[in-house]
């Protein structure tokens, strides 16, 4: 429990960054509603990207139980999810027959370290998708902060790709391709939003920003055109472009990330109606 407390504390502090056993590992707050006294109790569960879902794994190491959240959770399915940015109530459902035994495969696949837990218990260890059913903006101060925040856990998202594709076999893995893809797809939701929403704002209440919007508009299909050619990799399973691909893009999106922070967030959290000029907002 102390343990636990101190993760909890430190993602909560970190926007999601821990050390220690959980570093660069994917990681959630996930809180229950507890079968027997109805208290609510927050746990950190590593997850696996599933698309619009994320899973999670009842392992426990190994035990002969099931954790207590997996109890919580059959019997009150509608939980929390703190993933760092974001809070947000997600309907947990526990996976059976072929769709539970194909993503099992897929995380072992990925991490024999699975394996090994199940083979020191007898129960069937579960898996669990959480889909996202509600939640409110990013837990932030400002909009320049949320700003700075999504993209952060971008560059987490990505660095622990690059990471997996550099330790990858050279057949590509089923989990690999899922973390690939989720990961292009929420860089590409994120990117449509802002240029649908936010940057049209801006273009209208600071005229002077229209060079550096145009630019971040052109980035914006640079990195699409480069996200379009990994999934072309990822669908003809080629391991041995994939590595410069993800280097590509990665490279590509560190420096736009940097450059619309540097540009946009003076703005972004200016007080409402007041002016500012910036010398390098047209570069």
């Amino acid at each position: 429990m102390d343990f636990n407390r101190q993760v909890i504390e430190e993602f909560r502090a970190n926007a999601g960054r821990v050390g220690g056993p959980f570093e660069g590992g994917r990681l959630v707050l996930l809180t229950t509603t507890g079968a027997k006294t109805g208290t609510r109790h927050t746990n950190p569960v590593g997850y696996r990207p599933d698309g619009d879902r994320i899973l999670v794994i009842g392992s426990a190491g190994g035990a002969p139980r099931h954790p207590d959240w997996f109890h919580n959770l059959v019997a009150n399915p509608v939980v929390q999810v703190e993933d760092g940015v974001f809070t947000y109530d997600a309907q947990a459902t526990v996976l059976d027959g072929p769709e539970r035994d194909e993503l099992w495969a897929r995380a072992v696949e990925s991490d024999p370290g699975w394996a090994a837990y199940q083979a020191k218990t007898t129960r069937q260890i579960p898996v669990v998708a959480l889909t996202r059913i509600g939640g409110g903006p990013p837990n932030a101060s400002s909009i320049g902060t949320a700003l700075k925040l999504v993209h952060d856990a971008f560059r987490r998202e990505f660095a622990t790709i690059r990471r997996e594709v550099a330790s990858s076999k050279p057949v590509l893995g089923a989990q690999l391709k899922v973390n690939c893809l989720t990961a292009c797809h929420g860089l590409k939701f994120h990117h449509t939003a802002e240029d649908s929403g936010m940057f049209p704002v801006l273009r209208d209440r600071y005229p002077e920003l229209a060079p550096t919007l145009d630019r971040i508009g052109e980035e914006h299909e640079r990195i699409s055109d480069l996200m379009s050619q990994l999934q072309q990799t990822l669908d003809r399973n080629d391991a041995s472009t994939l590595r410069a691909d993800v280097d590509r893009l990665i490279g590509e999106l560190e420096a736009h990330l940097a450059y619309e922070e540097e540009q946009l967030i003076p703005f972004l959290d200016q007080p409402a109606g007041s002016a500012h000029t910036s010398p390098t907002a047209t570069t």
